[in-house]
């Protein structure tokens, strides 16, 4: 039986750029001045003014920029989960409603400031903004959930099927005063390390791993083809390897024959990666 707790450690997506940040705090920001217009709460029904409509729009930018700051925050963490977007979820709102009532007392309503009715509407907004966050990340989890799963047993079956292809195009790499030559066919993955990086092949049936002190960039430079791509900013794959594929809420990952980890798909690498995996027909 699963527990609150436990499901609140469930994987889950976060922004992964900073582009991606802007626009979810952007639609975070009119979601609020969409709310309050419509509802009025914190006694915005009472308040009258010509141009009320636009005095309620600091708002959305105060709310706006309280999740870009936590937003920007997260990306700090590597393993996210359910629970840690809960949290990230609360702490704007506590910054949102913050910078909010010294708006409101200051700019709107010109009234002392009070500690009291500060956590009034502190309250409110976490009692009005956690349930409804909470409804829209367990939805959202559940759709990608099974949106990856399905289509990753697809493509997995589709893996299972297909025909070993023999490439004899040999990879020349350069770093420094090394070079190495590996044949694409025998190529899996790199993985990034700082300034480094793990060139994992397969020689005479065991899998060889060679450290080079290269950027992930430049070793991509060198190797990529059609089948050979970057998928993850710290991980290059040959496609053309992959034998099985799982999903989950945060993406997907690629099982490569005889590695003992899995390889994870960025979600800004997803609409490249999957339809190349989907061409891989037996």
């Amino acid at each position: 039986m699963v527990t609150l707790f436990s499901f609140s450690l469930y994987p889950y997506p976060k922004s992964e750029s900073v582009k991606e940040i802007l626009f979810s705090s952007l639609a975070a920001g009119v979601g609020v001045y969409l709310f309050l217009i419509t509802l009025q709460p914190f006694g915005t029904e009472s308040f009258h003014h010509p141009y009320k409509y636009l005095l309620l729009f600091p708002y959305s930018i105060i709310f706006g920029s309280a999740f870009f700051t936590a937003n920007l925050v997260a990306l700090l963490w590597n393993n996210w989960n359910i629970g840690l977007e809960l949290f990230k979820v609360s702490i704007a709102l506590i910054l949102g409603s913050a910078l909010s009532y010294f708006y409101n007392s200051l700019c709107i309503s010109h009234v002392e400031l009070s500690l009291d009715n500060y956590f009034y509407m502190l309250l409110y907004s976490l009692a009005i903004g956690i349930p409804v966050a909470a409804i829209y990340i367990l939805s959202r989890y559940i759709y990608l959930k099974n949106t990856h799963e399905h289509l990753a047993r697809d493509i997995s079956r589709q893996l299972i099927d297909k025909k070993t292809e023999t490439c004899h195009k040999q990879l020349i790499i350069s770093a420094g005063n090394t070079k190495i030559i590996i044949n694409e066919s025998d190529f899996l993955c790199a993985q990034s390390m700082e300034n480094y990086c793990s060139i994992y092949f397969s020689e005479d049936g065991m899998i060889k791993k060679h450290l080079l002190r290269i950027s992930l960039s430049s070793l991509l430079q060198q190797i990529e083809t059609s089948g050979i791509k970057k998928c993850h900013r710290s991980y290059i794959v040959n496609l053309k390897k992959v034998n099985d594929l799982k999903g989950n809420a945060q993406g997907y990952k690629l099982i490569l024959p005889k590695i003992d980890f899995e390889i994870p798909v960025s979600r800004s690498f997803i609409h490249q990666i999957i339809p190349l995996l989907q061409e891989q027909k037996g």
